[in-house]
């Protein structure tokens, strides 16, 4: 389980092994599938199925607990500035 928080958009990206659940604490999520877009408030979730290409939008601050392994890659089949290969533990 990691707390994140997000602003902005994201890169679109997917993750080639792995599920990846979304659970809005606080805020509103936008989650970009190539298909669709679900929108997201408090207390809702989404599973993004492993392969599935997506993009998280948050036009404000959003909180939301990501429930995924712990060696998962925040962008997935991508690396650049945003990817954060070390996470902090609280």
């Amino acid at each position: 389980m990691k707390l994140a928080k997000l602003s902005g958009s994201f890169v679109w990206h997917h993750h080639e092994t792995e599920d990846e659940l979304f659970l809005v604490v606080n805020g509103h999520l936008r989650m970009e599938l190539r298909e669709r877009t679900v929108e997201l408030g408090p207390g809702e979730f989404l599973i993004v199925p492993r392969g599935v290409e997506h993009r998280p939008v948050a036009e404000g601050e959003v909180e939301v607990l990501l429930f995924e392994p712990a060696s998962t890659l925040n962008t997935g089949n991508i690396r650049n500035e945003r990817t954060a290969e070390r996470l902090e533990h609280l």
